[in-house]
């Protein structure tokens, strides 16, 4: 059992607690096997009626543990693949899980911390939610089950390619609730009590405030539902908007090879469930990881921070086509 997550039983409740919160609660391969571990054995306790999900300080969790798939990478080893292999496995269970799963959402919720939240059950979330997939900006690609929502929402694409951050008032189809953070324990405690999940809830949640993307839903919609990366950097440019001009350039600074990856990605994941997707995804990081994309986008934003990435190619018309990226790898993920 990891440290970094406080697993116990309360009542008829099985309590995750993620306790990193020096790293804003960010995943090693340690605290996933050991959520992988307590779900599994609370699935066949029936004392268990609902399992709850948080983070200690101030973040829900900051994605999963980046830094050491890259080292390992550097090293020679196959720890980056099994962590992702054994992470994967646990968005899988999480999306199967035979009881309630709550996740109580506060702060940052990114990357990994999205995957061990949105396919659950209940995802309540804090007015104070910052959530991202950031994942094209360090040259890798939306993964966790990622590729199964993005696809699934209406500016899925727009998120995917870009990275954008976004609060509650813009996460429909991520959170199902909005409840402050204040109220978690009552939560808590209800449950603990046996109380329906349900019942709980209601009467703490409350409607969420348009955000920033409320303004471009329609402009996002139109442009992001183009046939090609490049289409779709095509028609912002022809719209002009600040707001076009602004997406463009993100889009422009991320790693070529991970925005076209991104985007074959969540066109197939459209027409795949859950454990497809995931599938995909498996075979897909497995071949990314070992990029010097990977290397250089960790490198530039976690190890030394200085924002300046080297992409190579350096382009989308260098990158070419991505299909082998897509072939079966020999090791699959189920």
């Amino acid at each position: 059992m990891d440290s970094a997550v406080i697993a116990e039983k309360r009542g008829s409740l099985g309590l995750l607690t993620l306790n990193r919160p020096q790293a804003l609660n960010a995943l090693t391969h340690g605290m996933i096997r050991t959520l992988a571990s307590a779900l599994a054995d609370w699935a066949a306790d029936d004392a268990v009626k609902t399992v709850v999900i948080r983070g200690a300080g101030r973040a829900f969790c900051a994605g999963g543990d980046v830094r050491a798939v890259r080292q390992a990478v550097l090293d020679g080893t196959q720890e980056g693949a099994n962590l992702l292999r054994d992470e994967y496995r646990l968005n899988a269970l999480i999306g199967s899980y035979p009881k309630p799963y709550v996740a109580l959402l506060h702060g940052i919720t990114m990357g990994g911390g999205a995957g061990i939240s949105v396919h659950g059950t209940y995802r309540l979330a804090d007015p104070g939610l910052v959530f991202a997939m950031p994942e094209t900006a360090i040259g890798f690609i939306p993964d966790v089950g990622a590729s199964h929502f993005l696809s699934r929402l209406p500016a899925g694409m727009y998120l995917a390619l870009t990275g954008a951050r976004i609060g509650v008032g813009d996460a429909g189809g991520l959170i199902t609730h909005v409840v402050a953070q204040e109220n978690f324990a009552h939560v808590i405690e209800g449950l603990a009590r046996g109380e329906s999940p349900e019942a709980i809830i209601a009467p703490l949640a409350r409607k969420p405030e348009p955000d920033v993307l409320a303004p471009h839903r329609r402009r996002i919609e139109t442009i992001f539902s183009a046939a090609s990366v490049e289409a779709i950097l095509e028609r912002l440019d022809r719209d002009g908007s600040e707001f076009a001009r602004d997406t463009a350039q993100t889009i422009r600074a991320m790693s070529p090879t991970s925005v076209r990856l991104t985007f074959a990605l969540l066109r197939q994941a459209a027409k795949l469930d859950l454990k497809q997707c995931l599938a995909l995804e498996y075979r897909l990081a497995r071949r990314v990881i070992v990029s010097s994309d990977f290397r250089e986008g960790v490198r530039a934003a976690l190890v030394d921070k200085d924002r300046a990435p080297q992409w190579k190619p350096a382009s989308l018309a260098a990158v070419g086509a991505v299909d082998g990226f897509f072939a079966s790898s020999g090791d699959e993920l189920f």
